[in-house]
């Protein structure tokens, strides 16, 4: 006969007293300093679902889950493939536990309104960046204001009720003294959550709930590996040509070969020749961001022809981000969409700066203080500007207007960037298509960072 086995919540474990090994999951470890049964605090799903099972008599007093009853104030008919999410993740397997995928702009906050509505307890929602925390505090305030507080944790606030809103960094500071409190987490662009350091927050965790959203969960590192054991897996996924025409902006994908003037042939060359021949001496291959890593660091210590190369990798990238024959066509395409709005997408801040004098359009990088950035997209959200051009900046974690027209200029292999640019003009704007245009400087490394970004893409 078994005695009763106590479940307790301690800094970011579970521990379990009064259980010998074959009570407890694979999970559990024998800790010698305090003589108990310790596990990562994320096993208290498998663990109650393993005493239940076992019918293993048990307390619980790790959890200090609140039922949060909710009902949103927004009255809004969730949209046939909302509804299909909703079902998917509720249904499992492992059921309520997984990653929804759906573009931007196609109401991924939408599902996970519902999914706290279903659940009725206690939701953690956890978000990459201070923007983003203002967007969704403002989102579930409009929801569920009338029946609770939303709190804050992270950029400045420290407010914890049932339902709270943190970012990635302050979820990593916090977790182990509030991972008892949240029964649901809701992971806002899911993609974060493998990075080494944040990976570590659902561990720390009791929630027995979670939902992941995002429109790329692939990562270059191959993280999103990790995510079916960090979030779930992936049980809903719809891409922005599912969706065209019907809930998002129909879309045309224009690619416009750029050609160098012989002047920057000739200098490309030059360059090409001092880089490639510099990866050929320390065989070096190129074919991840791991290996550009390899590249940076081999050449940075390297006493031969290091610093040539690194400056011949930079030369090499400027000419073709910054043809002369991409900032004619800019402007073509700046004046065949006059009457359009119009967001302009460079890779280098630089060449944001460049491009924003030379055709009078307001820039906005990662240096752009928040009062100036929000003052430019109000102004390109009320018409008052008609074009923006941007870095990396607005591709995720920015509230950005409105859009019939993207150009990218330059961008990284990355295919969540590609989706996600793609993604700021795909609200549905009665009928009219979208059209994104990518600049793309041929006979150069450009063609097969197109190629890259494009894969698998529908």
């Amino acid at each position: 006969m078994w005695g009763v086995i106590e479940l307790f919540y301690e800094s970011g474990t579970l521990v379990a007293t009064g259980a010998s090994r074959p009570d407890l999951p694979e999970s559990f470890v024998w800790d010698g300093r305090t003589h108990q049964w310790r596990a990562p605090a994320s096993a208290y799903r498998e663990t109650v679902l393993w005493l239940r099972a076992a019918e293993i008599p048990h307390e619980d007093r790790a959890s200090a889950f609140g039922k949060l009853p909710l009902e949103s104030r927004v009255a809004l008919e969730p949209r046939p493939y909302q509804r299909e999410a909703l079902a998917a993740w509720r249904q499992g397997p492992p059921g309520l536990r997984g990653v929804v995928v759906l573009p931007t702009g196609a109401g991924k906050t939408a599902v996970a309104v519902s999914a706290m509505e279903r659940v009725g307890r206690s939701t953690l929602v956890v978000v990459p960046t201070l923007a983003l925390l203002k967007q969704w505090y403002s989102v579930l305030s409009d929801a569920f204001g009338a029946s609770v507080t939303v709190g804050l944790l992270g950029g400045g606030y420290h407010e914890i009720t049932p339902l709270t809103v943190t970012t990635y960094d302050s979820a990593y500071i916090h977790a182990e003294r509030y991972g008892d409190r949240f029964a649901l987490v809701v992971y806002d662009e899911v993609h974060h959550l493998p990075a080494p350091k944040n990976a570590i927050i659902p561990k720390m965790l009791l929630a027995p709930y979670s939902l992941g959203l995002t429109a790329t969960p692939e990562r270059p590192d191959g993280g999103h590996d990790l995510l079916p054991d960090l979030c779930g897996p992936v049980v809903y996924r719809r891409s922005p040509d599912d969706l065209a025409g019907t809930y998002l902006a129909p879309f045309d994908l224009v690619r416009m070969p750029i050609e160098l003037t012989a002047h920057e042939r000739f200098e490309y060359a030059q360059a090409e020749a001092v880089y490639k021949d510099f990866l050929e001496k320390h065989r070096l291959p190129m074919r991840s961001p791991e290996d550009w890593q390899r590249f940076i660091m081999v050449a940075s210590t390297s006493h031969s022809g290091g610093r040539e190369a690194l400056l011949a990798a930079r030369r090499r990238r400027e000419i073709r981000e910054g043809a002369m024959r991409k900032g004619a066509t800019l402007e073509t395409l700046l004046r065949r969409h006059w009457d359009d709005r119009v967001i302009v997408f460079a890779k280098s801040v630089e060449e944001v700066y460049s491009l924003s004098g030379r055709f009078l359009i307001p820039g906005v990088t990662y240096e752009t203080p928040a009062r100036e950035r929000k003052e430019i997209l109000d102004r390109f959200r009320e018409g008052r500007y008609r074009a923006v051009i941007a870095s990396d900046v607005l591709n995720e974690g920015v509230d950005v207007p409105d859009a019939g027209v993207a150009i990218i200029l330059a961008g990284s292999a990355s295919r969540r960037e590609y989706v996600q640019r793609l993604g700021r003009i795909l609200r549905p704007k009665g009928g009219k298509r979208a059209i994104l245009y990518e600049l793309v400087t041929t006979q150069t490394g450009e063609e097969h960072t197109a190629r890259r970004r494009k894969e698998g893409f529908s």
